[in-house]
């Protein structure tokens, strides 16, 4: 064979490498893994919230929502007069990781919602929505679980918390009862935490990953280069307070996205010295800081919508009392 035979040849490979590498790429971000309860079971871990430690009553259903039946937990909460806070994981997550801000969240809500959004935990078959349509679930959500006079908290992280910001800045008949976002390490861009993981693994993502986001943009309406995606964006139409917590040491998600987030969302930003992505719950190094500040923030903001709902001499003594209140400049 001679050279430029050769040559031709090895072109045609690198060719069906790329292609093959951009169609895993594609498929590997719009089909997660599926975090289940009974995965948890199955590695002694609690798979709902009546395994545990302190085990809760709870209420099991589903809503559909464009084709898709998603699941739902709803836990009472101990503070009758608090806000209702919904939690919305990120890629690979579901209720399951949820479970983790309960202790947290019950003392000061009315209710806990968890939900599992389309292509995550075990919401019916189909793949993830790559944070583009997902806004509207968690709308219908609220339409479906919330009263037009309680106040509702997102708590949202990863690709949850861009949905739950997205979510909160519709304009939107709901948008009243949003009291306020809490956003745990949001990225801004699309592709950021696809890349930094392809990259920490050793996988190749310089070339298949642009194609693949490239080709997934076309496809799903978002455009060759996702305008209008960025979470930044979206937080500065934001009317209501926004609480982001970021870990320092975020691999995945750089806490410079949570800066720009909360920078634009005239919000308050909590970053975690030597915390990662995963770990913000999970450490207890940093656990009770990150339970306290989100605690405070959410019986804050709940506190701050009842003011304008009419609740004002409860409202004004919580509000005297809890750090963090409202909407404050990132310093």
């Amino acid at each position: 064979m001679d050279i430029a035979g050769l040559a031709q040849l090895l072109s045609i490979g690198l060719v069906i490498a790329v292609i093959v590498a951009t169609a895993w790429t594609a498929h590997r971000l719009r089909h997660p893994p599926r975090r289940t309860p009974a995965g948890a079971s199955l590695r002694n871990r609690p798979g709902d919230p009546g395994e545990l430690p302190s085990p809760r009553e709870f209420g099991v259903w589903r809503f559909e929502w464009a084709g898709y039946s998603l699941p739902v937990w709803e836990v009472p909460g101990d503070d009758p007069r608090g806000p209702v806070a919904i939690l919305t994981p990120g890629w690979g997550d579901s209720r399951v990781g949820a479970m983790a801000r309960f202790p947290a969240l019950l003392g000061v809500c009315s209710r806990v919602i968890a939900w599992d959004p389309p292509g995550l935990g075990e919401s019916s078959k189909g793949p993830w929505l790559m944070g583009l349509r997902e806004q509207g679930a968690l709308l219908a959500l609220i339409e479906r679980a919330t009263g037009a006079d309680e106040r509702v908290v997102l708590v949202g992280w990863s690709a949850g918390a861009g949905t739950s910001i997205v979510a909160a800045a519709e304009e939107s008949a709901l948008r009243r009862r949003i009291a306020g976002v809490v956003a745990e390490a949001p990225y801004r861009l699309a592709w950021t935490p696809a890349f930094n993981v392809l990259r920490s693994i050793g996988m190749p993502w310089r070339i298949n990953g642009p194609l693949a986001f490239g080709w997934m943009g076309l496809r799903l309406g978002a455009g060759l280069h996702w305008m209008g995606f960025d979470r930044a964006a979206h937080a500065g139409r934001l009317g209501c307070p926004l609480l982001v917590v970021h870990g320092e040491d975020d691999t995945v998600c750089p806490v410079q996205d949570g800066r720009g987030v909360a920078a634009a969302g005239r919000g308050r930003m909590l970053a975690v010295p030597g915390a990662g992505h995963n770990d913000l719950w999970t450490d207890d190094r940093w656990n009770d800081q990150v339970a306290s500040e989100v605690a405070a923030f959410i019986r804050a903001a709940g506190a701050s919508h009842a003011i304008d709902g009419g609740d004002a001499q409860h409202a004004q003594a919580v509000l005297e009392n809890a750090p963090g209140q409202g909407a404050q400049p990132q310093p």
